[in-house]
């Protein structure tokens, strides 16, 4: 059959991402300020179109530098989704293939491209407000996604530091649920998970109260059985 450019219109590919840390005690997405049209002024997820023979992975990391000033290589990267829905991008047919980054205490954005401001804003906040595209879907997927992969997989040590305690780490898994654990139930499950955990030997008071051990991420990659968030 031969090339109908009606039936077949060209389509443009962007990519969106989902950056979430934990700031202050919550679980917090980067948004960026529209600087032009569509949707100037409103808030959005960073990103942009793809450009005539770049990777994915690599747009979206430029993407984020670009508009935010952080970089991928601080982030647990993966992709979320593709979301290609007709009327999307009031500019034309645009597929986009949304990101999902995780890190921990990631310094403050600072605004480029064509982004007018950048912040850390609790997604909670996010989610209760008018994005601009469809922005919000994605958000609401990347967290989702987030707080699902905690139950199966070690994803929760990406949130902290290269050591820490198992009360710091209980803490994640708080934050990104939006629940609280059991203490002791909590300990004793991730500490028997084979390979979930790897001692330092080393001890700390930083929790405050008796010297608690510190850890690393062992080389476990799913959890079984789950954690679940029920």
């Amino acid at each position: 059959m031969p090339y109908d450019p009606i039936a077949f219109p060209a389509v443009a590919v962007t990519v969106d991402l989902v950056a979430l840390t934990i700031r202050d005690g919550v679980l917090a997405a980067v948004a960026i300020r529209r600087g032009e049209e569509p949707f100037l002024g409103e808030w959005a997820l960073p990103g942009g179109f793809v450009r005539a023979g770049e990777d994915l992975d690599a747009a979206a990391g430029r993407e984020l530098t670009e508009e935010t000033g952080l970089t991928a290589d601080r982030l647990h990267l993966e992709q979320l989704a593709s979301y290609g829905a007709p009327r999307r991008d009031p500019r034309m047919r645009v597929i986009s293939v949304a990101y999902l980054g995780l890190g921990p205490d990631l310094p403050l954005p600072v605004a480029g491209g064509d982004a007018s401001g950048a912040r850390w804003a609790p997604v909670d906040e996010l989610l209760a407000a008018d994005l601009a595209f469809d922005h919000h879907r994605i958000l609401a997927d990347g967290v989702e996604r987030a707080r699902a992969k905690l139950e199966y997989t070690p994803l929760a040590t990406v949130f902290c530091e290269p050591e820490f305690t198992v009360a710091e780490l209980r803490r994640v898994y708080e934050i990104v649920w939006g629940a609280t654990l059991d203490g002791r139930n909590f300990h004793r499950k991730v500490t028997t998970a084979a390979g979930f955990l790897r001692p330092t030997g080393t001890t700390t008071t930083r929790d405050g109260g008796r010297p608690a051990q510190l850890y690393r991420r062992g080389d476990l990659q799913v959890l079984y059985p789950p954690m679940l968030r029920g």
